[in-house]
């Protein structure tokens, strides 16, 4: 009994779950790896690709033949030898069938069977038709010539073969991909001819270095075409140590100044890099492109035009541009872990790789010409019992006619077998006639000497190997083409920088009291006569450019930073900026800044403190902002304003309708904090303040400061801004008579140059 079992009284096998659990796991890991995801180095295939190829040929489905239903197939295929899920069958079928897909495809499929837009928009199987394709014979050819082991299938009623023979390396011809319990494999397809001459060249000298065999396989060859951009030094290096990656790159054309994309590289679906190309020319990313038109039909399957907006714009920049940005330009993994000879997975490089193979086909041709060789000598042996008997044709007949028993006496008369005598006894009266002694003769003389052949050959290793290598380029020659993909070495594909695709031109950033926020072209904007949603209204803006970045301030003193390009046109009511930003709950937005790095602005909250930041110190990227502002208790943020120079008034004005102006010098610059006194409010304490700071702005000379109350507006001219002119910290005095006293906002007109 193994070790940790033991049986209850019942007779029922116990033991713990952990050794259950493992055991059970390891013996379905192994299943995966070896009768599922990796690939036989022998020929290539999947256990179910094996199959489903087996399975057609029983069929009868080859070259020559017509078609049957793929329904059929997969029900051959299932009933018979893989008792698995039909969908998943009738895939792997179809994968087989696609030719941008396999390099060479073993299928001929007839109706939809995908495309390259949609592999999986393939119809049912109960529509499409299937045989095999004139390739395939590399795979089956040699199947009933003893070249293979036999195994039983699932149920045990028919027998199977354990792997096909393969004239050539087919695992590297089509590639595969696979993933098991704890390893993967991804193999690209390369070119026949190419693989073909490396197995030849490795034939007579085994010696060849991994180097020397890539002066025959340039690099994978992709059933699509396009070409692969990767140095030679990566491509070696994948293939000295069986790991590594490459890059393919769609290929492209100039025709009547448009961009004409000719090719896509593998896998990739021209439907989705299109929507890829579509969505930056909607996020205005792309504006040097005007159209994009997908031109494919039969004559051309691929026909992708891309047309710029003028002759001035650089195609080449301009692809690479999409080629860094788009699947036009995509990375491949190369992992050659394969089933080895003996059973094993294991990564190979590509010397490994073919020498196992040319191994596996030394052994396959030595079993095919001992099987032939036996079935030589088979029928010379019958051959010469036929000959005894022609020449004693009168006595063996008198035999066959006289005894009840002939075959015993026949027999020991001529000394025959029992294989000769019973080929004796079942030859027709008419096969009887001298002639067919003649014919004996000649097949006798013909089987010899290929006897000697077959023997001759045997017998040498110089002479199996130079069969081999001419039965390798007899299907070089006919099963083989030219490259798909052309290797050229490039420079890795560059975005153009975003800010290049932008226009420098002035904006105008408008917030509302809802924080929805908006960006229009120009400085001449005025808020009131944009268009609010129902309960929405105009809270503040900032004039800068739209290279500039955006830094918006809340009622907790945190600020957020979103480019100006970036955001929604002011033609709409704006976005809401809680779209793009995480503020504290119940916060509000009171503000917004825009400029250069460098640029002052003087923040304040309406309790009476303030200070000067540079707009750099309240740039941020988290979405959650960053604290600039400290806000006393029940106290809120104002509007911030920019500090245009050193000689600028600092003006603030209360609830109380009184104004104050100092110099902004008397302001403390710091990246954050509090800030110090700049209006002299009443009340220690947050209760006891009975008057608020309700605005702020920094007037420079010569400037005119504009006072809104609602809908009403005033003016001050620089001259009379002199009048309110006191300390920081000071009260201030009170407006004009006559003017609103509850100032909610203010403006700064600056002097033309002219002023």
């Amino acid at each position: 009994m193994p070790e940790n079992q033991e049986l209850n009284f019942e007779g029922v096998e116990r033991q713990p779950l952990r050794t259950f659990t493992e055991k059970a796991y390891l013996d379905y890991s192994m299943y995966v790896i070896l009768d599922r995801a990796l690939p036989f180095l022998g020929d290539g295939l999947k256990p179910v690709q094996r199959r489903i190829t087996y399975a057609m040929s029983e069929l009868g489905l080859s070259a020559v033949n017509k078609a049957k239903k793929s329904a059929r197939t997969v029900g051959d295929v299932l009933g018979k030898f893989h008792p698995h899920g039909d969908s998943a069958c009738y895939e792997a079928m179809v994968l087989m069938a696609q030719p941008f897909a396999y390099r060479y495809p073993l299928i001929d499929g007839q109706g939809n069977w995908g495309s390259q837009d949609d592999p999986k928009s393939f119809a049912a199987m109960r529509y499409t038709e299937a045989k095999l394709t004139k390739y395939a014979d590399v795979l089956l050819g040699e199947l009933s010539e003893g070249t293979v082991d036999w195994t039983p299938n699932f149920d045990g009623t028919l027998e199977e073969p354990v792997f096909l023979p393969a004239r050539l390396p087919n695992l590297l011809l089509n590639g595969t991909s696979g993933i098991a319990v704890g390893m993967a494999t991804d193999i690209p397809p390369h070119n026949l001819r190419e693989v073909a001459n490396a197995c030849v060249h490795l034939l007579e000298d085994p010696e060849a270095t991994t180097a020397q065999l890539m002066k025959f396989v340039k690099g994978p060859d992709l059933p699509t075409g396009a070409e692969i951009i990767s140095p030679r030094a990566d491509l070696k290096e994948f293939y000295e140590n069986g790991l590594g990656t490459f890059k393919a790159r769609a290929t492209w054309e100039v025709e009547e100044g448009n961009i004409v994309i000719t090719a896509f590289p593998y896998q990739v679906s021209p439907t989705k890099v299109q929507e890829q190309i579509a969505e930056q020319m909607r996020a205005k990313k792309l504006p040097m492109v005007d159209a994009l038109n997908d031109e494919s039909d039969h004559e051309n399957p691929v026909r992708v035009v891309v047309v710029p907006r003028s002759n001035r714009v650089d195609l080449t920049e301009l692809m690479n541009h999409l080629f860094a940005t788009t699947d036009l330009e995509r990375s491949y993994r190369v992992n050659l872990n394969i089933i080895a000879l003996d059973g094993r997975p294991r990564v190979m490089n590509l010397r490994d790789v073919l020498s196992e193979w040319l191994e596996f086909r030394t052994r396959t041709v030595t079993r095919r010409l001992e099987y032939r060789l036996s079935k030589v000598a088979k029928r010379l042996h019958i051959l010469d019992g036929l000959l005894v008997a022609f020449l004693n044709l009168d006595e063996v007949i008198r035999i066959i006619r006289r005894e009840d028993e002939p075959k015993p006496v026949l027999m020991k008369r001529f000394r025959l077998s029992a294989e000769q005598t019973e080929e004796i006894l079942n030859t027709r009266l008419r096969h009887l006639a001298k002639l067919e002694e003649m014919k004996i003769r000649e097949e006798q003389k013909a089987l010899s000497l290929e006897r000697e052949e077959l023997e001759a050959l045997l017998k040498s290793k110089a002479k199996l190997k130079k069969l081999i290598a001419a039965e390798i380029r007899a299907d070089a020659d006919k099963f083989g083409d030219e490259r798909r993909t052309k290797i050229i070495e490039r420079e890795a594909a560059q975005a153009i920088d975003e800010t290049s695709l932008i226009p420098n031109e002035p904006v105008t950033v408008v917030l509302s009291t809802g924080g929805f926020v908006r960006s229009a072209k120009g400085h001449e904007v005025e808020p009131g006569a944009l268009s609010y949603k129902s309960g929405d209204a105009f809270q503040a803006l900032a004039r800068g450019r739209s290279l500039q970045s955006a830094v918006f301030i809340d009622s907790t003193g945190r600020t957020y930073t979103l480019p100006a390009h970036s955001l929604p046109s002011a033609r709409g009511h704006g976005e809401p900026l809680s779209g793009r930003l995480d503020p504290p709950d119940g916060a509000k937005y009171t503000g917004v800044m825009i400029g250069e790095p460098e640029d002052l602005w003087l923040l304040a909250s309406d309790a009476g403190y303030g200070f000067t930041a540079r707009l750099k110190d309240l740039v941020t990227d988290r979405r959650a902002g960053k604290t600039v502002l400290n806000v006393p208790e029940n106290a809120h943020v104002l509007a911030p304003a920019p500090v245009p120079s050193v000689d600028s008034l600092v003006v603030v004005v209360s609830s109380e309708g009184k104004l104050l102006a100092f110099k902004v010098g008397e302001v403390p610059e710091m990246p954050r904090g509090k800030g110090n006194k700049l209006y002299d409010i009443p009340g220690k304490k947050a209760q006891a303040r009975t008057e608020l700071m309700t605005a702020v702005a920094v007037v420079p000379p010569k400037a005119i400061l504009i006072l809104f109350s609602g809908e009403v507006r005033k003016e001050l001219d620089w001259r009379e801004l002199q009048g309110y002119i006191g300390e920081r910290a000071q009260r201030g005095a009170v407006l004009k008579r006559g003017w609103p006293r509850n100032i909610d906002r203010m403006e700064v007109r600056l002097p033309t140059p002219a002023t």
